[in-house]
This record gives C-alpha cells, sequence and structure tokens, in this order.
C-alpha cells in the first residue's frame, strides 16, 4: 500500500476522533474513489504515490470547478464548503515547484543522460522525460516540462 494512501487511511481515525466532520468526510470520499478506481480494471491493482497523487489533483480540481459554477450560481454557503473540501485535499498534496526549480530538475536529468548516453537528441525526447517526470510527479505542470525539454534539446 502507498504511504500516501496509509496516510489517508489513518487520518480518517484521527478525524473520526477529533470530531472533523468535514475533514472525516472528504478523505473517505477520496478513500473511496481511490479504491474504486484500483478495483475498476480487469484486475485489481495497487496503486502508488504517484497515482494516488494524480487522484487527489483530480479531486481537488473538481472541487475547485464545482465552486466556481455554485458562485456563479449564487450558492456561496455550497461554493464554500467545496473550497473547503478542495483545501483538506491539497494539503495531502506535494508542495509544488517554481519553474526556477523545475528546470533545475531538467538541466540536471539531461546532462546526467547526456554523460551516459551522448548528446540528445528531439528523437530521445521520451528518454528524456521517464526520469524527469518520476522526479517532478504531479508538483509542476507537465506541458510546460515537456516544453523545457524541447528547449533543452532542440
Amino acid at each position: 500500500m502507498s504511504t500516501l494512501k496509509q496516510q489517508l487511511k489513518s487520518d480518517v481515525v484521527a478525524h473520526m476522533k477529533a470530531g472533523n466532520k468535514l475533514a472525516l468526510t472528504t478523505v473517505r470520499n477520496v478513500l473511496g474513489e481511490i479504491e474504486t478506481k484500483e478495483k475498476g480494471g480487469k484486475t485489481p491493482v495497487e496503486f502508488d504515490d504517484a497515482q494516488v497523487t494524480t487522484i487527489l489533483q483530480k479531486e481537488a480540481a473538481k472541487r475547485r470547478d464545482t465552486a466556481h459554477i455554485y458562485t456563479e450560481a449564487g450558492e456561496s454557503d455550497r461554493a464554500a464548503a467545496e473550497i473547503a473540501e478542495a483545501q483538506v485535499i491539497e494539503g495531502y498534496l506535494p508542495q509544488p515547484l517554481t519553474a526556477a526549480e523545475a528546470e533545475a530538475i531538467v538541466n540536471e536529468a539531461i546532462t546526467e543522460l547526456e554523460s551516459t548516453e551522448g548528446k540528445l537528441s528531439m528523437r530521445q525526447m521520451g528518454l528524456a522525460m521517464k526520469p524527469i517526470t518520476a522526479k517532478i510527479a504531479g508538483r509542476f505542470d507537465g506541458k510546460a516540462i515537456s516544453e523545457m525539454v524541447r528547449k533543452r534539446l532542440a
């Protein structure tokens, strides 16, 4: 079991003991979503932290979108509840990287690859993206990372 999923499960108990209904309900809903996706394929799988993080990001984004819709409809109470849930979920996400930190990771990974593979070309972009995406995993926009790699390989 991923450490993030274990953290969510132990937090359910903590929120229950603390009487924090909002956090309890939110974490339970997210755990339910994770378990549904794990069992949803032909064969059940166990998600790792990266996959759990992706689900958490989607769940937080869903709540932010719903809050925006409620705000436009004049339902400020419901919008506030959705934002509060999004904040609970975002508490489990890793800290986002700055553009400079992301670029440093890209440069470091490409330099490391070039030391073993020689000068990389655009055809080897996938080779460069694999270790970079593993290091960044949901902490920076994927399209922006791909652009950084393209510029570096061009």
